[in-house]
């Protein structure tokens, strides 16, 4: 039960703390929009998209202004589009990302999801199609966001896809060098992606969903920082229990919104993502949370271990304010947009190779890493394939979002601004994976899937 000084603390987390609610994201089915004509497929889309989202701005707008919560973004998320082009041509595919970019717009919504492909045991038509067209379709949109998911704890690795993505981000960037890169950072790469994730770029609304839905992604980086420093030189144990405290309080502000937002749509609530999303803004920081804890900078020997200890925290507070948690859930660490991490990056003190470990034990993975802009593709699918591993060997959602700064090199930067926020290009092992990359196949599903 809420007590007068939980309902203070949590107003103070809003209005000193940077939290706030990160997403409120609509999925929408388009299995319905099917055509065997590629200009009335589109029709299909814009029509039930405009027509199911129309008022999920002003939804979120009224319940921000109502409660006090900041809602920093309102997003859709469809179908795999890969599902609906097995009868089309790539450039098909590229003028359905089109009206998806449009609809958006229409919808005035920050980001669409959902220009995606599932081929963690193999190529679709639509799937060839829909990838072929990525490095076009996110160069001529502004709004579009598009994930791959090439693996899985059950079915294995697609190597085969993971050499293909390799070439398509190296492509992508190229696609759009003149704008620092930025197809790269709407696109994602996955082992176990969750079909209810409502954060971008990875969202999708998966073929298990209901027609339409309300999935909403909550925040609050600064106030666990917050609530670390209140608490003081407690040990470990107190540290845990604070950070749990803190999220339970985090995600029954998201579980408010869902409700709301689902009662005035009328559309089912899904689930609430209680991940710790950071922005470059000061104080709203994971790497400044680890720091807290004690550590010197984010990268530091121990910076695993505190990491595992937030992300577990994090679950168990936030799984008991909700009933239906789920998406990605747990501590993001998104260098470009994490205030600390890009200072950690600027001082050489993270590296690839730590996040990489790092990942093994919080949520997503190698996540907006800006890399020399002569990387080659092997290169880039091997740090793929080495991420999706760890994902598929811990039976966890990992992911690849990595930007090949094109006509730059290690020491210089990149600048998206807003949430995506900017930084240091990192070095890469410059030794070469391609023997390994181009021997294609499926690297066969570890023992622990046959549990059934």
């Amino acid at each position: 039960m809420l007590n007068v000084k939980d309902i203070l603390e949590t107003i103070t987390m809003i209005q000193d703390e940077n939290l706030d609610v990160r997403t409120v994201t609509m999925g929408i089915s388009l299995l319905d929009c099917q055509s065997e004509d590629a200009g009335r497929l589109c029709a299909r889309i814009y029509d039930k998209i405009c027509r199911r989202a129309d008022r999920l701005v002003a939804v979120g707008e009224q319940i921000e202004k109502e409660y006090g919560i900041p809602i920093i973004n309102k997003r859709i998320a469809v179908t795999p589009v890969s599902m609906l082009l097995g009868a089309f041509a790539e450039q098909d595919a590229v003028q359905v990302a089109r009206t998806l970019d449009r609809a958006a717009n229409t919808c005035g919504v920050n980001f669409i999801g959902g220009f995606s492909a599932l081929v963690h045991k193999g190529f679709s038509a639509g799937d060839q199609q829909l990838i072929a067209a990525i490095p076009e379709a996110l160069a001529v949109t502004d709004r579009v966001c598009s994930s791959v998911n090439v693996g899985s704890t059950k079915a294995g690795l697609n190597m085969d896809a993971v050499a293909l993505m390799g070439r398509v981000v190296r492509q992508t960037a190229e696609r759009t060098a003149d704008r620092d890169c930025i197809g790269c950072a709407k696109l994602v790469v996955f082992c176990n992606a969750p079909e209810d994730n409502p954060f971008m770029a990875g969202a999708f609304h998966g073929p298990g969903e209901p027609d339409c839905v309300i999935n909403v992604g909550v925040s609050g980086p600064g106030a666990v920082r917050a609530a670390l420093h209140k608490a003081g030189d407690c040990d470990i144990t107190g540290v845990a229990d604070v950070i749990k405290r803190t999220a339970f309080k985090v995600t029954r502000m998201g579980q408010l919104v869902a409700a709301e937002a689902s009662r005035r749509l009328g559309v089912p609530a899904g689930i609430v993502d209680l991940s710790l999303a950071p922005t470059p803004a000061v104080g709203d920081s994971v790497a400044h949370i680890l720091e807290e804890m004690g550590l010197e900078q984010c990268g530091c020997c121990g910076t695993t271990a505190a990491l595992a200890l937030l992300n577990d925290a994090v679950k168990k507070g936030g799984v008991m304010a909700s009933s239906h948690v789920g998406g990605l859930s747990g501590a993001f660490i998104p260098v470009t947009e994490d205030a600390g991490m890009i200072d950690a990056a600027r001082s050489g003190c993270l590296c690839i190779e730590k996040l990489e470990a790092m990942t093994a034990v919080c949520s997503v993975g190698l996540d907006m890493i800006n890399i020399p802009g002569d990387t080659p593709a092997e290169v880039i699918a091997a740090i793929i394939a080495d991420e999706a591993a760890i994902g598929m060997v811990n039976a966890k959602t990992t992911a690849v979002r990595v930007i090949p700064a094109i006509g730059k090199t290690v020491g210089e930067e990149l600048s998206f601004g807003g949430l995506l926020g900017g930084g240091p290009i990192m070095p890469v092992r410059t030794q070469s994976p391609a023997r390994f990359i181009s021997r294609g196949g499926r690297i066969p599903a570890p023992i622990q899937s046959l549990k059934n």
